[in-house]
């Protein structure tokens, strides 16, 4: 595939002016604060998965609203008493939670792992999946519409929600070491790992994955691939309403978000993806308010690094948990590595 956005010596120069809500935390304070207002307790059922290296727990998280909101949290078999370093990932546009034996990755490496479903996506499984209670109308296909009309009703208020509340309820876990929890995710994924970072403070690390969700004004009109040309069918049908969209969006800009991170981050960024454009990714990266490390993959598209950047993440993880009690033990660097 072509190279379809700004070269890499582009991306690297590139600063985009991103328009911010003056309200921008204001928002977030507010909403996070409602939501936290749910008293409900986190569960954790335990699951016969036919593993035997890894224990399987089946989540219900008050999210958005109170909300259920589901998930599986993987632990070492026969894990010290010692709490644990947690990764928590997010999921990629369109998929749920899965089955709880598909993704163990993380936990086989020794670590927590909490898997966070993603309200209104992926498909049921015996253990049930986190429904979208909104209704709202006037959309086209897809989950960037949905509420488009008012920052309150967006789709994605309601997810960045259910994942702060889930860092939340994986933090106070007695088997988990709340000043050793990271977030990652791949595309959507990522960018909801981004949001994270900046909403919650004191975290030990992000891993964003090829980010989705951000510099949504420049992604909807250079993305080839959905979900971002949703914003631009939905702009073919409603022409008028361009400002009110990207006054919206701005509240859920992932890029904008991430400069308020101050954990050390691990990004990864293709430079022929069509579904993320890179320099949206940038604008991401340059952004990010904590130290940052990068990894381009200069001939891929928006499958990214792969099992080579699975092995870098490994590597960053266990560099950045290497003191006990030192969670944000990497250097301050802001590097740039081509793969």
């Amino acid at each position: 595939m072509p190279l379809t956005d700004l070269t890499l010596a582009e991306c690297l120069a590139l600063r985009p002016d991103l328009d911010e809500p003056a309200d921008l935390d204001a928002f977030w304070d507010r909403t996070l604060r409602e939501a936290r207002s749910h008293r409900t307790p986190a569960r954790f059922t335990p699951v016969d998965t036919g593993l035997t290296q890894v224990t399987t727990y089946d989540a219900t998280v008050p999210g958005f609203a109170g909300e259920p909101v589901r998930g599986w949290l993987h632990l070492p078999a026969g894990a010290a008493s010692t709490p644990l370093g947690c990764v928590v990932e997010f999921l990629g546009y369109g998929r749920g939670r899965g089955l709880a034996h598909e993704q163990v990755l993380w936990a086989t490496a020794g670590y927590a792992h909490f898997v966070m479903d993603t309200r209104g996506q992926g498909w049921s499984t015996a253990g049930g999946d986190t429904p979208d209670t909104a209704a709202l109308n006037g959309t086209v296909p897809g989950f960037l519409t949905r509420g488009v009309e008012s920052p309150h009703d967006h789709y994605y208020r309601r997810v960045f929600t259910d994942a702060v509340r889930c860092v939340d309820a994986v933090r106070a876990h007695p088997a988990i070491d709340p000043r050793r929890t990271v977030v990652t995710g791949l595309s959507q994924g990522g960018g909801i790992a981004l949001a994270v970072a900046g909403l919650v403070p004191g975290l030990a690390g992000a891993m964003p994955d090829v980010p989705f969700l951000c510099d949504f004004r420049r992604a909807a009109r250079i993305a080839g691939l959905p979900p971002y040309t949703e914003v631009a069918e939905y702009l073919r049908l409603h022409r008028d309403r361009a400002g009110t969209v990207f006054t919206t969006l701005s509240y859920l800009d992932a890029a904008l978000l991430a400069a308020r991170a101050t954990a050390p981050s691990l990004f990864s960024i293709a430079m022929m993806d069509e579904v993320c454009p890179p320099s949206t990714c940038f604008a991401a990266y340059h952004r990010y308010g904590g130290p940052k490390d990068l990894r381009v993959y200069e001939f891929n598209g928006h499958e990214g690094g792969g099992g080579h950047h699975r092995r870098e993440q490994l590597a960053w993880l266990r560099e950045l948990f290497a003191e006990p009690g030192a969670p944000h033990a990497l250097p301050d660097r802001n590097d740039r590595q081509l793969a």
